[in-house]
């Protein structure tokens, strides 16, 4: 597992760096300078984050939860103080894991691991959202399709569910993909 430090500090992330190896983590990168840090990120390409700000500012904060936003990977964040909407915000720019006043080198493998696990967590959470949502929207549609045959074709609902599974099965089409094809089709016999 690659594991990248972004801390200006050089002496904050040594302290990091040697909580990570002494837990056994042999890949480990720094950065110091924060300028295109999402670029530096992608050409990295690590597996998890760590990101130390010392007594930041509400500008660092919101360029560092920017980042976050952008990376989609776990995200263990150290800060000296926080306030309440610091928190709030970390949380709903995706960080794994906010440390307020918590970096000890022997802590550090520890908010590794809850920030990878909360991480997984609620990217499982996010993917079942999403697929509840293509889910519901896919139904609508296949509704759609079934309302638009019964209305052209005197058809009842499950005559119109038969005409459109069948029509799928002759094609080798998905129902939804045959289904979307109606709908737009007879969106633009309409106009």
């Amino acid at each position: 597992m690659s594991i990248l430090v972004i801390d200006d500090n050089k002496i904050r992330a040594s302290i990091i760096e040697e909580g990570l190896r002494d837990a056994g983590h042999d890949e480990v990168m720094l950065v110091h300078q924060l300028d295109g840090l999402v670029r530096q990120i992608a050409d990295l390409n690590p597996d998890v984050i760590v990101i130390d700000l010392e007594n930041p500012n509400r500008d660092r904060l919101e360029h560092m939860f920017q980042v976050s936003r952008a990376v989609r990977r776990p995200i263990a964040m150290f800060v000296d103080k926080a306030d309440s909407q610091s928190i709030e915000a970390a949380v709903d720019a995706g960080v794994s894991a906010y440390i307020v006043d918590g970096l000890k080198r022997e802590r550090v493998k520890p908010i590794l691991d809850m920030a990878i696990s909360r991480f997984r967590a609620f990217s499982k959470l996010a993917t079942e959202l999403e697929d509840a949502r293509n889910e519901l929207a896919g139904r609508k549609t296949i509704d759609r399709a079934k309302g638009i045959l019964m209305k052209s074709k005197g058809l009842s609902e499950q005559e119109a569910y038969d005409l459109l599974r069948r029509s799928a099965m002759n094609h080798g089409r998905k129902i939804i993909d045959v289904a979307q094809s109606l709908v737009i089709a007879s969106g633009l016999l309409e106009d």
